[in-house]
């Protein structure tokens, strides 16, 4: 006789809405919930870690497991340490690049161009939202050297096979000046990470979740993540000259992304 069904709760990124919803409704499985915290804590990293304590112990007197779909998401750690603490595990990886494409797909693509922009469904959806009109360049074409005078390529990372989808990542990388490269990723580790909730809730997983935490920046590209590619654009890395210029700036884009998902 199977064990009872128990119920399971996963908090996520609001940038993987979608895809879990998907993965959620072909499992066809009850007794998994999903809880989404918004996309825009992306722009204010160090928010993450205590959002994610405090929905987890909203949840835990109603769920007997608990997941949590982020990577590390540009923490350095601090999210690790608050799931250590509370006793719950996360996808494993920097950043949603790494574990769409795979840690070692994502490693040679870095490899081959360190020099590389990223996209996934959700950032060619909201491509004029968060990259043209959030950095300004709509209002100030002259910034978009600035910005990416020093990528040479923008990768797709897809999600979906949508033409619509891919026709529009083109246009994007024209737009940014970059050479373009499509990759369908389906959703690589999430896939996985839903199925191991699905075992969970069954009674048959008792093992960690993608077992084994990948730590702060560990490989390629740490500090960046996938529900904002600003990270990487603002990363240390790239930084042009007028650096307390673009600092500015992207206080105030915190400020309007904040206040247009809040």
């Amino acid at each position: 006789m199977s064990a009872p069904a128990r119920a399971v709760a996963i908090i996520a990124c609001g940038a993987l809405a979608r895809e879990l919803t998907q993965l959620l409704a072909r499992s066809r499985f009850a007794h998994i919930r999903l809880f989404c915290l918004p996309a825009w804590l992306h722009n204010h990293p160090d928010r993450i870690p205590e959002a994610v304590r405090a929905k987890i112990r909203a949840l835990r007197p109603r769920f007997s497991r608990i997941f949590v779909a982020y990577a590390d998401c540009g923490t350095a750690g601090a999210l690790d340490r608050v799931l250590l603490e509370e006793g719950v595990e996360r996808l494993s990886g920097p950043h949603c690049y790494a574990f769409y494409a795979g840690a070692e797909v994502f490693q040679r693509l870095h490899e081959e161009e360190p020099a590389t922009f990223y996209l996934t469904d959700y950032l060619v959806r909201h491509f004029d939202r968060l990259i043209i009109q959030g950095l300004g360049l709509d209002r100030h074409p002259q910034l978009l050297s600035a910005y990416f005078g020093n990528y040479r390529r923008l990768v797709y990372l897809a999600q979906s096979w949508d033409g619509e989808l891919l026709r529009r990542a083109r246009r994007a990388a024209e737009r940014l000046g970059l050479a373009f490269e499509h990759r369908h990723t389906g959703f690589g580790e999430l896939a996985r990470f839903v199925e191991r909730a699905r075992e969970a809730a069954d009674g048959r997983a008792d093992d960690p979740v993608l077992a084994g935490h990948s730590g702060p920046g560990a490989g390629p590209g740490g500090e960046a993540d996938g529900a904002a590619a600003l990270a990487a654009i603002l990363s240390r890395r790239h930084r042009p000259r007028r650096h307390a210029r673009r600092t500015a700036r992207q206080r105030r884009l915190s400020r309007r992304l904040a206040e247009g998902r809040g």
